[in-house]
């Protein structure tokens, strides 16, 4: 009889939790189905496929400039350079020489991006764990620094952006087209004379802008010169070991930035498991009932449209050479001067946005939670933003707490890619200590 009853019970303890088990994949089923069919209507292409990330080492489908080729070692040479502190040869006093690199604002473990409210390159000193201890070098004036008047945009995807900035200044294609009496020194715009791509012209534009600079001085005391012949065999000798090429290795290097192995571009590519059930209602979410998709539908999840939804300034945060007219406060318009382009910003990618803090051009927010919250309310905040400027995609959503939570799921986890050291060199040619060289960074960092 005890053997019968504990039978039963074994039987019945089965049952229920085969229905339970049956319950959970059904409703995982039922949420691939819903979340495929709600990405092929955002799909531009009608296709799921429009969303997978190539390879970072898939060349012929990385979204490049034909006059600047990926190579493997031109990549390779990018991937030392964009640490190197030792291009760090043109600061404004001798105390920022060889302290900073690309990486001081973007900052691989803050998501490509800096992880301070203000990027700050030349002039600045600090790092702590991933740049949000970077403050001003005492030792500068204010006026000597370089300082980001709008937080920087993060790297990962940009191979997707064909206009960089804010305000999408930089390449004289695509949006640009049609600009051309735009184009002057004095915002450095000029540089889109040059039949290059925008990633090409800015980061050309950038070595100087940012006190950096290569000679076959340095790239022989660096130990870089053999890394330059390979990268450039085809360019003379005399032209080789130049500031113009390792802005074009920079650049190719940046284009490999791929979020490629986030759960999300697993699930795309037919790991179903890849994303739990929340993540999965999350991911519906983004792509329907919170909009999202209708600003960030490129396979990096951002677009080249320009909104304005009225967050603040980086001025009204403290931030170091801003002030209240500072042309980057007024995004598209601030470059165009067209009046209906005025407050408006480009759309940003959003692969690792849980990563770091500090959001928008104006770092108005610190945390990706008050982000969906300004979103869902749909209450521009910057008193100077007139109300006819904000854009008719910004209104409240109406998320209940629920759907807020797995929106945030997805968005933290389903489209984090947890391996973004895989672009980080082990070390940097020089020996110096990298991203920062700078005494105080060096101890917060325990380089040697």
């Amino acid at each position: 009889m005890n053997v019968l009853r504990t039978l039963l019970s074994v039987i019945t303890v089965s049952v229920v939790l085969s229905s339970c088990n049956y319950d959970v994949l059904h409703e995982a089923d039922a949420l691939d189905v819903d979340l495929k069919e709600r990405l092929q209507k955002a799909s531009p292409t009608g296709e799921l496929s429009h969303f997978i990330l190539p390879a970072s080492t898939d060349y012929d489908n990385i979204p490049h400039d034909p006059k600047n080729p990926l190579t493997p070692e031109k990549i390779a040479l990018g991937k030392y350079l964009f640490y190197e502190t030792g291009m760090a040869q043109v600061a404004a006093r001798q105390s920022g020489m060889e302290t900073y690199s690309c990486a001081t604002c973007h900052v691989p473990s803050a998501g490509f991006k800096p992880g301070a409210f203000q990027g700050i390159a030349d002039g600045g000193v600090g790092f702590g764990t991933q740049g949000e201890l970077r403050q001003m070098n005492p030792e500068y004036e204010e006026s000597e620094i370089d300082a980001q008047g709008a937080r920087p945009l993060s790297l990962l995807g940009v191979a997707y952006v064909t206009n960089t900035f804010w305000n999408g200044q930089f390449g004289g294609g695509d949006l640009n087209e049609g600009t051309e009496d735009l184009w002057n020194d004095e915002d450095f715009t000029s540089i889109n004379e040059l039949d290059l791509m925008a990633i090409e012209v800015q980061n050309i534009e950038g070595m100087g802008l940012h006190r950096m600079e290569m000679t076959p001085e340095l790239a022989t005391e660096m130990g870089y010169r053999v890394l330059f012949d390979l990268a450039f065999r085809d360019s003379p000798v005399s032209d080789r070991y130049t500031t113009l090429n390792a802005s074009f290795a920079l650049s190719a290097y940046i284009r490999t930035l791929l979020p490629n192995k986030a759960p999300f571009q697993d699930w795309l590519e037919g790991d179903y498991n890849a994303l739990s059930n929340q993540e999965k209602r999350g991911a519906i979410l983004m792509f329907g009932k919170a909009r999202c998709y209708t600003c960030h539908y490129s396979p990096a999840l951002n677009s080249m449209e320009f909104h304005a939804i009225g967050v603040n300034d980086l001025y009204q945060r403290g931030g170091l050479n801003t002030w209240e007219y500072d042309r980057r406060n007024f995004g598209r318009g601030g470059f165009t001067k067209d009046p209906d382009d005025m407050f408006e910003f480009k759309v940003p990618q959003l692969y690792n946005v849980g990563d770091g803090a500090f959001y928008f051009h104006g770092s108005s927010k610190e945390t990706i939670e008050e982000v969906v919250d300004y979103f869902n309310e749909g209450i521009p905040e910057n008193p100077n933003v007139p109300g006819t400027q904000i854009s008719a995609k910004f209104r409240p959503l109406n998320l209940t707490k629920e759907e807020i939570a797995d929106l945030l799921k997805f968005l933290k986890n389903g489209l984090r890619d947890p391996y973004l050291d895989r672009y980080v060199p082990p070390y940097v040619q020089s020996g110096n200590c990298f991203p920062n060289n700078d005494a105080l960074s060096a101890e917060q960092m325990g380089c040697e």
